[in-house]
């Protein structure tokens, strides 16, 4: 098993592959820079051919003056019955100046015959003239055995001809792919120990998760001899994905006491997994292995009991190795511990008749349809009113939405806030994309000229979940909104059978926490 781990990225090429996903120029470029930050060995930027974008990205990615990651161009070999230096594909990636070129090519004999409709021995010499080809070019080729345990399993004496083809003609690593993602570990660590017996060029592996092993199999392969993992952050891909990265990286450093990624790197891991998913526009499952919001969180009161005590009782790794932080969740499950241990981080005193107080608010509160799992600022301010250091920044004196829409046109929402800060009235109208946004917009301009630093926030997700469906149009709405600004994240919620007023009482929240916070109110 080699010491130290390649880690070959993908997602700016496989991963955009993923249902939903439309990375722009602009996107990849930043992606490129987070990764080269992480310390990712080769970076896959994309296909040259496949369309302008991808062209544009190599001519700007040169630009980034990239310190710790080598950028690799995407190809495939040449087309059949046509010369090397007149295939197209490889024009492409031959103009993309990138050093790192990776080829693809079919190792399953029955992909040969039956969808390229080549011969064999044709395939052989594709493989081989491109790889040579690109290596009188000078550029470093890595090979892409496609297909690879399908193939060994129907063929294995063909499927190891098609990597001898690559080697004898430069490639410097053989990459085995489970490009179906049907593969076992045990089979991805037989057949890999299989072929280093007959193989010398270094191996690397590229796992789908199909089967949902996707993380083992490259693990397995790692354990068997490969020295390079491909993979994309977050898992991103086709189907079911690929090897997630942000899971097979601390796995290998933290768990295998392998080396890979740049040294003392692994601390941003959470932070990238993050910004790829802003970049994506999808939501983060709070469940993800290490980088995960839930990865540690602690909801149970036996468990935070227990982790107050000694961190190891129920986190295998410490957060902060891998950019995460642990959580304390409060909710109808919790215990004394809970609150303990979220009111420590407020300076709280251990009053334990006022923990019970705490605790018993809470849980009458999800009675009715709260959920304090995802709403720390919520929360917080709750702590505050009980301990006596809460002061609200305004009064309400009323707020009205309303919805024009004249015969034919679009819709329009506006909103009046009318507040009191400070003995001064503030009264102001705004129009916004629906009546949530008209009125965060009216609350926003009322409150900026007392507190300034409201202009920092950004709403980051609205979320409405009926809470008790069967009363119909009659039924409570709990609204959670999720907010940042450049140095936190925090949600808040509001529960209402009007949704207009669930929106309300999230937003003040929202606001609220951020300025008591902020200004030690």
């Amino acid at each position: 098993m080699a010491d130290k781990i390649e880690v070959y990225d993908t997602t700016l090429r496989d991963g955009a592959q993923a249902e939903g996903i439309a990375f722009s120029l602009e996107d990849k470029l930043l992606i490129a820079a987070k990764l080269d930050e992480l310390g990712v060995d080769y970076i896959e930027g994309g296909y040259p051919l496949s369309n302008a974008k991808d062209e544009a990205f190599f001519k700007q990615v040169r630009k980034l003056k990239l310190s710790n990651s080598k950028i690799v161009a995407f190809g495939m070999t040449r087309k059949k019955g046509i010369a090397p230096e007149d295939d197209i594909g490889l024009k492409a990636v031959q103009k993309s100046l990138a050093p790192v070129v990776a080829i693809v090519a079919k190792s399953w004999d029955m992909q040969v015959t039956k969808v390229l409709r080549a011969s064999l021995e044709e395939n052989l010499r594709m493989i081989s003239d491109s790889v040579r080809f690109l290596r009188q070019k000078g550029r470093t080729v890595f090979f892409d055995a496609e297909h690879f345990f399908d193939g060994y399993k129907d063929n294995p004496e063909y499927a190891l001809k098609t990597l001898q083809a690559a080697a004898g003609a430069g490639a410097a690593r053989l990459i085995l792919c489970d490009t179906n993602g049907g593969t076992l570990i045990t089979d991805i660590e037989k057949i890999i120990s299989d072929v280093q017996s007959v193989i010398e060029t270094p191996l690397g592996i590229h796992t789908h998760n199909d089967c949902g092993l996707a993380v083992a199999g490259s693990l397995a392969a790692v354990r068997a001899g490969a020295v390079q993992v491909q993979g994309t952050i977050n898992g991103f891909g086709e189907r079911c994905g690929n090897a997630d990265l942000c899971v097979v990286a601390p796995n290998l450093v933290l768990k295998m006491g392998l080396k890979c990624l740049r040294k003392n790197s692994m601390s941003k891991l959470t932070e990238i997994s993050r910004f790829v998913y802003e970049q994506a526009n999808l939501n983060r499952p709070l469940n993800q292995p290490y980088v995960g919001n839930s990865s540690f969180a602690h909801k149970g009161g036996m468990h935070v009991h227990a982790v107050s005590k000694n961190t190891r009782c129920y986190e295998h790794v410490d957060p902060e190795s891998v950019g995460n932080s642990r959580r304390v969740i409060i909710s109808e499950l919790s215990g004394a511990s809970n609150i303990l241990a979220r009111s420590e981080k407020l300076a709280l005193i251990k009053d334990k008749a006022l923990v019970r107080k705490i605790l018993k608010h809470v849980q009458d509160l999800e009675n009715e349809g709260y959920q304090f799992e995802t709403a720390e600022g919520s929360f917080d301010l709750i702590v505050r009113r009980f301990m006596g250091n809460y002061r609200s920044l305004f009064e309400l004196e009323y707020y009205r939405t309303v919805i024009l829409r004249y015969d034919g046109g679009i819709p329009v929402s506006e909103a009046i806030v009318k507040i009191k800060i400070n003995g001064h009235l503030e009264h102001r109208v705004a129009e916004g994309d629906g009546p949530v946004n008209a009125l965060d917009s009216a609350l926003r301009k009322a409150i900026e000229p007392h507190f300034p630093t409201v202009r920092d926030m950004q709403l980051m997700d609205y979320r409405v979940r009926v809470v008790n469906p069967r009363a119909a149009t009659a039924a409570k709405v709990r609204v959670v909104i999720e907010s940042r600004d450049q140095n936190r994240h925090w949600g808040t919620i509001g529960v209402s059978e009007n949704i207009i007023d669930a929106t309300w009482k999230a937003l003040v929240d929202s606001i609220e926490y951020k300025l008591l916070s902020e200004n030690n109110l």
